[in-house]
């Protein structure tokens, strides 16, 4: 079988489209690349989706970790407080079990135990969790002289938060935040080990990096194959995150604006 043979049967796997059954001999290298490479697509979309969805619920918790209001501040709080503080795994590991008693009270409950609503629910509060803290410090961080301008040019309620606050706010807080959509993608890989099951085996792509390192005894292979392509991701990231960036700091004089820059970081 030549290889754009192998693209065209295994390219969209994942999704259902193409072969069901996996390859059992011969295991080529571009079998690796075709499967892990279409596992992917399920990792891109617990990503992008959880990241969209996630920043207007950690816009919210920031305002309202910010806000005077014990009724907005105290359940903003304990949010970001409960999902930053504990391990996305156990997270996954409480969700599912939840969501698997849910099923048995009402079967509307029955796709939140599938890996593609359950586990995306997971990722969506976590990310809301530490992009809101980002985005509370960026608040807290606005110069008070932007503040006295606005107030000074009669801005108020909605229109200075649009005009205004919001605006300065990811300037200030988008290097943070490129680097939490970073780990966010990176962290979509614990949904193979999480209860939420890999249905008729359209996996993401570490559950076909790991079929292939059972199959064929050797994870040197398939599992660089995986960091490749997640290198290949961080750099796309990274890429249309500085495009952004410089969107948000077009106002500014050249000499003053933050370029985004690669930088090795070890811990979360």
């Amino acid at each position: 079988m030549s290889c754009w043979q192998t693209i065209q049967d295994y390219g969209l796997r994942s999704i259902g489209i193409g072969e069901r059954l996996l390859p059992r001999e011969g295991y080529t290298l571009c079998e690796h690349f075709t499967l892990i490479g279409s596992g992917m697509i399920w990792n891109v979309y617990f990503g992008v989706l959880a990241l969209a969805t996630g920043f207007f619920l950690a816009t919210a918790l920031a305002l309202g970790k910010a806000s005077t209001n014990r009724l907005f501040r105290k359940p903003a709080e304990w949010f970001i407080f409960i999902f930053r503080g504990s391990p996305l795994f156990i997270q996954f590991f409480f969700a599912y079990f939840l969501f698997l008693s849910l099923k048995g009270v009402h079967p509307i409950f029955d796709p939140f135990t599938a890996a593609w609503l359950g586990a995306l629910i997971v990722l969506f509060f976590n990310t809301a969790a530490y992009s809101g803290e980002i985005f509370y410090g960026a608040l807290r961080s606005i110069p008070k002289g932007d503040i006295e301008a606005a107030d000074a040019y009669g801005f108020s309620g909605w229109s200075k938060f649009r005009k205004i606050t919001w605006p300065t706010m990811l300037r200030l807080a988008w290097p943070a935040y490129t680097n939490e959509a970073i780990f966010l993608f990176h962290a979509t890989t614990l949904v193979f080990f999480s209860g939420f099951p890999a249905w008729q085996q359209r996996g993401d792509a570490l559950y076909y990096a790991n079929y292939f390192a059972d199959k064929t005894f050797n994870p040197f292979i398939p599992y660089p194959i995986l960091a490749f392509y997640f290198i290949l991701l961080t750099l796309l990231i990274v890429g249309l995150f500085g495009l952004v960036n410089q969107r948000l700091n077009r106002h500014l004089p050249s000499a003053q604006r933050g370029r985004m820059k690669m930088r090795l970081n070890l811990i979360r």
